[in-house]
């Protein structure tokens, strides 16, 4: 477990302590308005005392049409900078690095929510969504940069763009979900050009120790894999980011696609020229043999999600326990509680079949 515990150094900012970065986790706890809440605060700044070396938020709305969840942290506005800045200090002095998830719903935004018909890059009859004029895109550019420069401006270490999981920066990349004609559709190329303006605009505006990352999928949501991989090929040998976080679902299942199941998801990616760019995965890692097997196929950090949620400090329980795996499910709302989730971030999780023992659920209830 050696490597999981030395420094990982980037090619910007400050090293991290260990290799343990905390997942962006939807938790719902947030004010109506964006403005942090002390449930998320004590959350987050928990899993800096747990020993977690980069601790990211949830994803965080650039703009009030992007919000995807009720009670949704928000960076679109500098109302929400004095709670930024009391977060970003606080896991500063805990010890960990601090990043800023940036996030924009899309297509997935409820309208019920925002009030209105959600957008993306065409229109979607599914969602109800409507497609962007240009000037909306290049709004939308402007807003994910404007975030990127708040978030450094209250403190934080750096931020990571939210390009995954069907939201709208995922959306421009889906062939199936952009079908614009103009420069930001069609091509492969142009289907990513949005990502790329936004990375070259947060690296132009913000200071040049900023750490930057980004999230993508390589499946799902309408995706081609082949396309995916190759982006990370760019994204990874351009320098232009400090890490690619690949999210997996599952770290070591294979492609769906045929033609890519002859080995797992994380090996498509971990066999990429990278530099000084660094590489983490999520998907199903819940313990120290997990881990071991993320370093042993090249990754250079692991990205940890449910297990986080269910032990603050599981980093400092590898390193006294190198088989150290997180508690089986269910667990009850007393220990969610002690592991400092808020209210609506257990009620999320009792959303979440299995994850909250139903007993406990139903005395309370009583």
């Amino acid at each position: 477990m050696t490597d999981l515990f030395s420094p990982l150094t980037l090619a910007r900012g400050p090293a991290w302590r260990n290799r343990f970065m905390l997942a962006p986790l939807t938790n719902l706890q947030s004010h109506a308005d964006g403005t942090l809440s002390d449930d998320e605060f004590n959350w987050l700044t928990h899993r800096a005392t747990g020993g977690f070396g980069l601790v990211m938020t949830c994803a965080a709305h650039v703009q009030a049409a992007g919000q995807g969840f009720p009670g949704q942290l928000g960076v679109f506005s500098d109302d929400h900078l004095p709670g930024l800045s009391r977060l970003a200090a606080e896991i500063r002095a805990r010890g960990a690095v601090s990043s800023v998830q940036l996030h924009h719903a899309g297509i997935r935004s409820p309208a019920a929510l925002i009030g209105e018909a959600p957008h993306g890059p065409s229109e979607d009859a599914e969602t109800g969504a409507r497609a962007l004029a240009l000037a909306e895109v290049e709004a939308l550019r402007e807003d994910f940069i404007a975030a990127a420069v708040r978030a450094d401006r209250a403190g934080f270490d750096g931020v990571e763009l939210h390009g995954a999981h069907g939201y709208i920066l995922c959306a421009f990349l889906s062939p199936e979900t952009n079908r614009r004609d103009d420069r930001y559709g069609g091509t492969a190329e142009n289907r990513a050009r949005l990502v790329w303006e936004i990375i070259d605009g947060v690296r132009a505006r913000t200071r040049p120790d900023f750490q930057l990352g980004l999230r993508l999928s390589p499946e799902r949501f309408g995706l081609r894999f082949a396309e995916q991989r190759e982006l990370a090929r760019q994204l990874l040998s351009s320098g232009k980011l400090d890490y690619l976080d690949m999210s997996l679902w599952d770290v070591f299942k294979a492609p769906t696609e045929p033609e890519f199941a002859g080995r797992p998801l994380i090996d498509w990616f971990a066999d990429l020229p990278r530099g000084e760019t660094r590489l983490g995965v999520a998907g199903k890692l819940t313990g120290g043999a997990d881990l071991r097997r993320v370093l042993e196929h090249g990754a250079d950090f692991p990205i940890l999600g449910r297990a986080a949620i269910l032990h603050h400090d599981f980093p400092r329980r590898a390193a006294g326990d190198a088989d150290f795996r997180s508690v089986s499910l269910p667990v009850t709302r007393a220990w969610l509680r002690n592991e400092r989730l808020g209210p609506a971030f257990v009620e999320y999780m009792n959303g979440w079949k299995g994850f909250v023992a139903q007993e406990e659920a139903e005395t309370v209830d009583a």
